[in-house]
């Protein structure tokens, strides 16, 4: 394992149609845009458990007794955990402050950015390894898509406008405040709109040509 001594945290809900994905209904309809979350899913899944880089959770909503959920579980040799608090920002505190009471460094990233990939993963790893109290992958719609900690504090999710524009730079403010040091990757994209659908099958074309055999 490169990272023995971390965890990595994926939040996710379940695929059910109407549930998932709801701003992009209007283009692909309910079934489509739960049949894409669920093809983002196990993308994430696949790219993640393919190389051991560390402990990988998967922590689930509604819960993790979801008979998809289940399912994936015993496919990729998963933990299943059910996500708990009122808001993201209390499920992802609950998630982080549990990970870091038995492990030194977690990170947390959702399934929406395909750039996403095990190389930008393992720099927040390392980062945090080095020494930094925190780091964030920004996405280009203002959110973030990566969280990664060596040490908790529950400031860093409170009076943060989840689902805004906001939530990065509110973040950012925050660790200022805690007097964290952190580190910031590359700002990713995300698939949230019906605007993001052609970047999503470009990057589906462009990784198919990329691992082509000749």
């Amino acid at each position: 394992m490169l990272f023995p001594n971390s965890k990595l945290i994926i939040f996710s809900k379940a695929p059910d149609p109407g549930q998932v994905k709801t701003r992009l209904i209007p283009a692909l309809g309910e079934t489509g845009a739960a049949q894409l979350h669920q093809e983002m899913l196990e993308q994430k899944l696949r790219l993640m458990t393919e190389t051991a880089i560390a402990t990988v959770e998967l922590h689930c909503a509604p819960n993790q007794q979801h008979p998809y959920f289940r399912q994936i579980a015993s496919r990729f040799n998963l933990k299943l955990h059910t996500q708990t608090g009122d808001d993201l920002g209390e499920r992802m505190a609950n998630a982080l402050q549990a990970a870091l009471g038995t492990h030194s460094q977690a990170v947390i990233i959702g399934i929406d950015s395909p750039p996403l990939d095990l190389a930008y993963v393992t720099e927040a790893f390392h980062a945090l390894r080095n020494g930094t109290d925190a780091v964030i992958g920004p996405a280009t719609d203002g959110g973030y898509v990566l969280l990664g900690l060596s040490r908790f504090s529950s400031g860093l999710f409170t009076k943060i406008d989840w689902g805004t524009n906001r939530v990065c730079n509110q973040t950012r403010a925050h660790l200022h405040q805690l007097k964290f040091t952190h580190v910031e990757l590359n700002t990713l994209w995300d698939v949230d709109r019906p605007e993001d659908l052609d970047l999503y099958r470009r990057h589906l074309h462009s990784y198919s040509c990329a691992t082509e055999l000749p």
